[in-house]
């Protein structure tokens, strides 16, 4: 049961029932999550202006789900590991995929290089080596991708910790954080 309940559209705004609707019409069903970002307009708006802004930069559909399939393991965020799940599989992620992202890896020498950065910023608070950039930066992660991964960390530290502090209802084919 939700600890913070999503926003229910007949008694809200008509922007943020706009808004949502837009999500709707986007993606075929308001989640629980953005329903719940819109208790507070400033943090749905602001989230997904910032989630539109990183679809733009270099790294992948997958590798940004790599990214959020890592994150939600480390923070045991049912809610964000189910969605991601199901969204990982459309960006073309397999089941391997998946299972590897969960654990902090992938297949290839830059994908497995962009998990484990993330995995580490959150792990170690935003605390990284020389080592560990130069150990990114051999598999082929610049300072520009460095950047782009820690904003998506940010975004989705961001999910994982509304979801886990809300209690938010999983509206996603549920995945177990064991």
């Amino acid at each position: 049961m939700a600890r913070i309940s999503p926003v229910n559209l007949d008694t809200t705004d008509s922007t943020t029932v706009a808004t949502l609707r837009a999500v709707e019409k986007k993606i075929g069903m308001i989640p629980n999550l953005f329903a719940t970002f819109a208790q507070a307009p400033a943090a749905l708006n602001g989230y997904m202006a910032f989630s539109d802004a990183l679809t733009q930069g270099r790294l992948t559909d997958a590798q940004r789900e790599i990214v959020a399939l890592a994150l939600a393991q480390v923070n045991a965020c049912q809610y964000c590991l189910s969605a991601h799940t199901a969204i990982g599989q459309g960006a073309g992620l397999s089941g391997e995929a998946i299972a590897q992202a969960r654990a902090g890896g992938a297949e290839s020498a830059l994908d497995n290089a962009i998990a484990e950065l993330a995995v580490k910023i959150v792990r170690q608070r935003g605390v990284i080596s020389d080592d560990d950039l130069k150990t990114a930066s051999a598999a082929g992660v610049d300072d520009e991708l460095v950047v782009e991964i820690i904003a998506n960390v940010a975004l989705n530290t961001l999910t994982n910790y509304t979801n886990n502090i809300a209690g938010t209802d999983i509206d996603f084919p549920v995945v177990s954080v064991r």
